[in-house]
């Protein structure tokens, strides 16, 4: 384990040079993406995905033929409508949610569940840096709703609600996580979901714990999904490495500008960091893989308290309660 992951993603500066100096690093890929790699029949719902890395995977994922759901929260109807135009595909929906407000969420599954087909790819892309602390309608940290407990919460809806396609195939759920969730070297169990005040200082090092909570609930859920070695649901996991996107417009306007400089010249723009997620939705070399997990497209595997099942089964039981105790709220 390297001894100096707690100093590389614990403020901004030391995190924006590792994901630079991870992009130069030699890696052996897990596969290739090819335009042979089609979607077509398939319906694929993408959270998150009015800008950025989640706008990218939709839009390839419509032209790949899929029927594509986009739930977001800003950008109706003119994003989905950008998709339709670039693609040619008209199977493009947009579902307004707010993944800060349990409520929302539980809308967003109700009208998925009465008016979609049942999903067969379901990217979990939705996530946020907020430059403090935030609370949500329920009065959790917004950062931590959005960046893994609302995750917990829509995935466990759609199943309660059969809005995932166990009937034809295997299904796939994927989470975009981060190689930032090998930083914290614990849980802190005893203030989980607790709300507490932080500035921007703070973000970059609790966005790495909430994204080591993302991952351990991957692993998990995994196990939960496909017990006795026979593999029903398909969990993905993967960090796409540093994206040019605008998850940092919460940053310091003085660093504002340097950022975007650093962020055009270095880091990878959406469509490039689309390609692994897209591999993990498409490819037929993961069929029948009950789990996996990638950074960049290379298969590495993940820190040993995500995959420790006792913290897996922790995590489940915690946030569990935590979700059925905020949607009294």
């Amino acid at each position: 384990m390297d001894g100096n992951r707690q100093k590389k993603y614990n403020n901004p500066v030391t995190a924006t040079l590792t994901g630079i100096s991870d992009l130069f690093r030699k890696h052996e890929p897990a596969g290739t993406l090819g335009p042979s790699d089609r979607l077509e029949g398939k319906t694929v719902l993408v959270d998150g995905s009015s800008s950025g890395l989640g706008f990218a995977v939709a839009l390839d994922a419509a032209r790949r033929g899929a029927r594509v759901i986009m739930a977001c929260r800003s950008g109706i109807p003119a994003k989905g409508e950008e998709v339709i135009r670039r693609t040619l595909n008209p199977e493009v929906q947009m579902l307004p949610v707010d993944f800060a407000d349990i409520h929302s969420i539980r809308k967003l599954v109700t009208v998925v569940a009465e008016t979609c087909p049942p999903i067969d790819i379901l990217i979990c892309n939705a996530g946020i840096v907020p430059k403090e602390s935030r609370k949500t309608p329920q009065g959790l940290e917004e950062m931590f709703m959005v960046n893994y407990l609302s995750k917990f919460i829509f995935v466990n809806l759609l199943l309660e609600k059969k809005c995932i396609n166990t009937a034809a195939g295997i299904p796939r759920i994927i989470f975009v996580a981060s190689e930032s969730h090998r930083n914290p070297d614990h849980f802190n169990w005893e203030e989980f979901g607790i709300y507490k005040d932080y500035s921007i200082g703070k973000s970059i090092e609790l966005y790495g714990y909430y994204k080591l909570l993302l991952t351990t609930f991957s692993v998990e859920l995994s196990r939960r999904l496909n017990p006795g070695g026979v593999t029903k649901c398909s969990v993905f996991s993967l960090c796409p490495g540093p994206v040019n996107s605008n998850i940092a417009r919460e940053a310091p306007k003085l660093f504002q500008p340097l950022l975007k400089i650093v962020f055009g010249i270095f880091f990878k723009s959406p469509a490039k960091a689309a390609i692994p997620v897209l591999y993990l939705a498409a490819s037929p070399d993961l069929e029948g893989k009950p789990f996996d997990y990638l950074f960049l497209m290379s298969r590495k595997a993940i820190d040993e308290k995500a995959a420790d099942p006792q913290n897996g089964g922790r995590l489940w039981e915690l946030s569990e309660k935590l979700w059925h105790k905020s949607e009294t709220v």
